[in-house]
């Protein structure tokens, strides 16, 4: 490339070096999502500033992006940054990615319990995006975060401050309950690890050997060992008519209403995604 650095001639740059690894929709969101972090670039803005120079310094950055991008490291891990459900959120290989059904699940919490003075505990918070955008969509609400992950609670409590959100953090491990905090909550929403030991096999290269095995998977010889713990939670920290909201794994949707029908719950509802999947779970406390 010669001396004239461009963002047309960059945006070809990437598009050569990614062209045998990704479908064209998915760099092009890559080069999206690059400019709008380095530029602060709208889609519309990026298109109509095709001959604009850029620093050296700012193509060597993208050059750099772009390698780790070949080595099929998530776009949002180089970045160290994701967006969801209108905010934007830190993010490291010490949590998990944001995912869209996630989104769908926030949505459906926020429209059943608007203009509510509740509590509201996330189990496993990760990058905090689902206990931030609750808070931030229910201002009545008093919102808590809780991890087993240290490193997983300081990016949450980054995320935190980063959107002006006030939240309440607890650290402790589900799957054992002397280390259960002593409060009790109107809502617990959970995001729990649900992928299995199996389906491992069928999953891409830059989910597993960049996002956190202990946010993931669980053994195939307990896959609802996490749902199974937070009822167990629930039954004895929700207040009365208190409500539990999961997303699951789709291939065990009906174990996991199974699980709640064994339990001191009723008005379970299991709902499904965009994508036509089994993807949340909602039961209300007896």
């Amino acid at each position: 490339m010669d001396e004239n650095y461009t963002i047309k001639k960059t945006i070809s740059y990437i598009k050569t070096e990614l062209k045998k690894l990704y479908p064209v929709n998915e760099i092009n969101s890559f080069i999206n999502l690059i400019f709008e972090k380095y530029l602060n670039y709208s889609i519309i803005k990026l298109h109509t500033s095709q001959e604009q120079e850029i620093s050296k310094d700012l193509y060597e950055k993208i050059r750099a992006v772009t390698e780790e991008l070949k080595l099929q490291k998530p776009i949002q891990y180089i970045l160290e940054e994701a967006h969801f459900y209108d905010l934007r959120f830190n993010v490291t290989p010490d949590v998990l990615i944001p995912r869209q059904e996630t989104e769908e699940l926030v949505d459906w919490i926020i429209r059943e319990n608007s203009n509510q003075k509740i509590k509201i505990l996330d189990v496993g918070t990760g990058s905090g995006c689902i206990a931030i955008s609750l808070a931030n969509n229910l201002p009545e609400a008093i919102v808590f975060a809780s991890d087993i992950s240290p490193k997983a609670l300081e990016i949450a409590k980054l995320n935190s401050k980063s959107n002006k959100i006030d939240l309440h953090f607890f650290q402790f491990d589900i799957l054992n309950p002397s280390s259960w905090p002593n409060e009790t909550f109107d809502i617990i929403v959970s995001n729990p690890p649900y992928v299995t030991e199996k389906e491992k096999k069928l999953m891409q290269k830059n989910v597993l050997e960049f996002e956190p095995e202990l946010a993931l998977f669980v053994p195939d010889s307990s896959p609802l060992i996490f749902y199974d713990k937070i009822i167990d939670f629930g039954e004895k920290h929700l207040n009365p008519n208190g409500k539990i909201y999961f997303e699951i794994n789709e291939a065990f949707g009906k174990e996991t209403v199974l699980l709640f029908n064994e339990g001191a719950f009723t008005d379970i509802s299991l709902k499904k995604d965009l994508n036509g999947k089994n993807r949340m779970l909602r039961a209300i406390l007896k």
